[in-house]
């Protein structure tokens, strides 16, 4: 019977495992009020949803929520590769807000169950099979950080990050829910696959004017998420003002759902001849900008912000070269697709490490300074500025930093695949920008120590952060000379 819906609880595992956790650490706290077994119960949740993720999607794809062909929830590879690396991330900057959460300057069980409701929201993001399911789980990924956000106790700076966050995200919401009913009037489906048949069983309705309002509304909204210029203002002070471990983890796990839902509607519902040219723009406008700014600034946080637009740039065009490539094949999309995933993995760790480096560096509870305060740092920390500078190295796509290199040879292969050359080129040279400002934040962290190290800058760190940032950044860069991480991930990507 069509009409009957199927529940697949195995499929659904991650998902429970991740909403599990947390109510577990809302009980934790109720019950014990100890911060550290709140803190486990917290970590350990994470960790069980990344190995529950990795198991179900070692089993083949799963679907669940289907009337007849179309399903709203599908969990294959790709949906367990994200699930996995959001719940990592959320175990990684978990780790990073340790010192921070002993030493009392945020409420421990209002924290944990904020960054488990967020991870929740991811895992669920990346088997989103229509636009409800997507919208919903971008939204629960992103609403507990407008409160992680405002979380340092007595900072002006904190408390308008958060509101800047919340009135952008309100804007992108809105413009991303018009879209989806923009979408829905001229189809009458809301499923990704329905979508993209119907639009391409009836050319007509691509060529409404309604129709091309509600791609460029979608994508506007989406485009919001992901801080792409020209709507990432919100970005570098929403990073600046938030506490670092939530800065941290706004740059990675709340980028990466931006990008999955962006590539979620552009893959599997929206037509490449539409989508393609915007998103081509989008790609050149945001790594152009977020270098070219990035060399101006001053302030490491900020620094990282535009970085990490730039890099939304370079994830974003394998997206905008499927449109602009002659003659292009499935293979051709398929490698594109697969490209973006990648480099959006190995960008999103490699910027964890990196957020990981200067919250080990810098004194417990406080902003991620100026790049003056980084300076001589590895005369007094040599470990820690030595993963923080491993990371940069990475970002910059740099020996030893493989993994960087790695992703953008995927993503600049796949442009000339695709038959963008001029695309590829560039992003390559977008690439040698960035190496300018990587390599002054790498150059200072081994420069002669001022004499006074202004604003703390030489205040001892906390150990366990400098592990994280030293594991992050090692464990990377090993991976990817192993080359296991490199075809694990996209054998994955391309599902």
């Amino acid at each position: 019977m069509t009409g009957v819906q199927s529940v697949d609880s195995v499929a659904l595992l991650p998902a429970y495992l991740a909403a599990g956790t947390a109510v577990l650490v809302l009980l934790t706290d109720l019950l014990l009020a100890r911060a550290r077994a709140t803190i486990a119960v917290a970590a350990l949740g994470a960790l069980g949803t990344a190995v529950g993720a990795v198991l179900v999607g070692l089993g083949g794809e799963r679907r669940t929520f289907c009337v007849g062909a179309d399903c709203s929830w599908i969990f294959g590879g790709r949906a367990a590769l994200v699930a996995a690396v959001v719940a990592l991330l959320t175990l990684g900057v978990l780790g990073l807000s340790v010192p921070a959460l002993l030493a009392g300057r945020s409420p421990v069980g209002e924290y944990a169950f904020l960054l488990a409701c967020s991870m929740t929201g991811g895992v669920v993001l990346g088997a989103a099979g229509d636009l409800i399911t997507l919208i919903v789980a971008l939204e629960t990924l992103t609403l507990p950080l407008y409160v992680l956000v405002g979380l340092r106790r007595g900072s002006l700076a904190s408390a308008e990050a958060a509101l800047t966050f919340f009135v952008v995200s309100v804007v992108a919401t809105t413009l991303t829910l018009l879209g989806a009913a923009l979408l829905y009037a001229v189809t009458g489906g809301l499923h990704l696959d329905r979508l993209s048949a119907l639009l391409a069983e009836r050319p007509e309705l691509r060529e409404l004017p309604l129709t091309t309002a509600a791609v460029a509304v979608l994508l506007v909204g989406l485009a919001f998420k992901v801080a792409a210029v020209p709507f990432h203002a919100w970005a570098p002070a929403t990073y600046d003002g938030a506490p670092l471990p939530v800065a941290a983890y706004l740059s990675t796990a709340s980028k990466l759902g931006g990008l999955v839902a962006l590539l979620a509607v552009v893959q599997r519902a929206l037509p490449a001849d539409q989508t393609g040219p915007v998103l081509a723009l989008l790609a050149v406008l945001t790594m152009t900008v977020g270098n070219l700014v990035a060399l101006r600034q001053r302030r490491t946080v900020r620094l990282l912000a535009w970085s990490s637009v730039a890099q939304a740039g370079y994830i974003l065009a394998p997206l905008g070269a499927l449109a602009l490539a002659a003659g292009r094949t499935e293979e051709a999309r398929s490698a594109a697709y697969a490209a973006a995933v990648t480099y959006a993995v190995f960008f999103v760790v490699l910027e964890l490490a990196a957020f990981a480096g200067v919250t080990a560096l810098r004194p417990a509870g406080a902003d991620g300074g100026t790049v003056d305060d980084l300076r001589g740092a590895a005369r007094r920390h040599p470990w820690r500025a030595a993963a923080l500078g491993l990371a940069l190295v990475g970002l910059a796509g740099l020996p030893p930093g493989l993994a960087g290199l790695f992703a953008k040879v995927t993503v600049v292969r796949a442009l000339l695949d695709g038959g963008a050359a001029w695309l590829a080129l560039v992003v390559a040279l977008n690439a040698v920008i960035g190496l300018a400002y990587y390599l002054r934040v790498t150059a200072a962290l081994w420069a002669p120590t001022p004499l006074a190290a202004p604003n703390g800058g030489g205040a001892a760190a906390v150990p366990l952060v400098g592990v994280v940032a030293v594991v992050l950044a090692v464990a990377t860069v090993a991976a990817v000379v192993l080359g296991v991480a490199p075809q694990l991930v996209l054998d994955l990507a391309g599902r």
